[in-house]
């Protein structure tokens, strides 16, 4: 139940109540009219059924916490739906999995605004009808910081799921999606708020407000013969050191690929640290950047040699341990290391 907080200001969740807010944060959820298989039950009932013809079930959580994954004069309730969207079914994509739907759970204050959690629901609902699944149930309750997690749930279709530990030495090192984009993003906005921003370079801020992750690459990854897979949502770094510890390997990157992406965010970063340390800036961002949901995979060679599944480009390759070594490089020798760390 909402807690009827002192705030009882008009428009506002403890003016309005449990009963209100639910029907009108329902009625936003369903703006987006149908979106792949329908389940089973949806909302309304005590729990959902969906369907699992798979007869496994991949599922996935994430939680948003205000003030340390969002703010509310940076981001619209639009934007953090879709976000919430995009990383979970980055996840699932990361696993080879289609998603098949979504449990959403917001805890509000009572001087939230009830027309923010409707435009929360609408941009749900539009990232829901992008990926073609749908929002089948959550939870609704007072608290005394804004917090919005899903759930996602989602189906192999028959296909062994891909792991972080398969990569082997001699496969290719493989990126779906960009990285250092959204970390760009915040950076314009931690430096100058959304006006700079806007004023610099928009595309980096909506890559941080509403990433739009490749999810469709990722059973199409699987089909191709992925060896190993995960989400980059911490930062090249950070993530590619997770995949080449589960899987006892080494990922050494192509200079050329990263100068190609640190060239595209240098005139952001010179922006913000003069000529000189722009490019220090710009690569910092592509090796540390999180919350892009790029989804970084290896392949076996032949599977390359007969082209990557769109949109995977190669970004390197896949080596034997080497005492002593970083766990991620960059041309053998310069260590690809920072990301995010939530306790940071």
């Amino acid at each position: 139940m909402v807690s009827r907080g002192p705030d009882r200001t008009p428009g506002t969740v403890g003016a309005a109540g449990e009963g209100e807010v639910l029907a009108r944060l329902l009625a936003a959820l369903a703006a987006g009219g149908p979106a792949g298989a329908a389940p089973l039950l949806g909302p309304g009932d005590d729990a959902a059924v969906v369907s699992a013809p798979d007869a496994r079930v991949v599922a996935t959580t994430d939680l948003l916490v205000e003030h340390r994954d969002f703010r509310t004069d940076w981001s619209s309730g639009a934007d953090v739906g879709a976000k919430a969207v995009a990383q979970n079914l980055a996840d699932l994509a990361a696993m080879g999995a289609v998603p098949t739907g979504l449990l959403l759970t917001v805890g509000a204050p009572p001087a939230t605004p009830v027309t923010w959690l409707e435009d929360l629901g609408r941009g749900t609902a539009a990232a829901c009808e992008r990926w073609g699944t749908s929002v089948v149930g959550g939870d609704l309750s007072g608290s005394s910081e804004l917090l919005v997690s899903i759930t996602a749930l989602g189906d192999l279709e028959g296909r062994a799921p891909v792991l972080r530990s398969g990569a082997r030495p001699g496969d290719v090192l493989a990126l779906a999606g960009a990285v250092g984009r959204s970390g760009a993003g915040l950076a314009l906005l931690l430096a100058g708020g959304p006006e700079l921003a806007e004023e610099v370079a928009p595309e980096l801020l909506a890559a941080h407000r509403s990433p739009v992750p490749p999810v469709e690459a990722g059973p199409a990854a699987a089909l191709a013969g992925a060896t190993a897979m995960l989400d980059v949502s911490d930062g090249l770094g950070v993530d590619g050191a997770r995949l080449a510890a589960a899987s006892c390997v080494h990922l050494d990157v192509d200079s050329w690929w990263e100068d190609q992406h640190v060239a595209e965010l240098l005139p952001a970063a010179r922006r913000l640290a003069g000529e000189d340390g722009g490019q220090q800036l710009a690569r910092g961002w592509v090796r540390g950047g999180g919350e892009d949901h790029a989804l970084l995979a290896t392949f076996p060679p032949e599977v390359a040699e007969h082209g990557l599944p769109a949109p995977f480009v190669r970004i390197g390759e896949v080596l034997p341990v080497r005492e002593g070594w970083p766990a991620v490089t960059v041309n053998g020798d310069d260590e690809v290391a920072g990301g995010w760390d939530v306790y940071a």
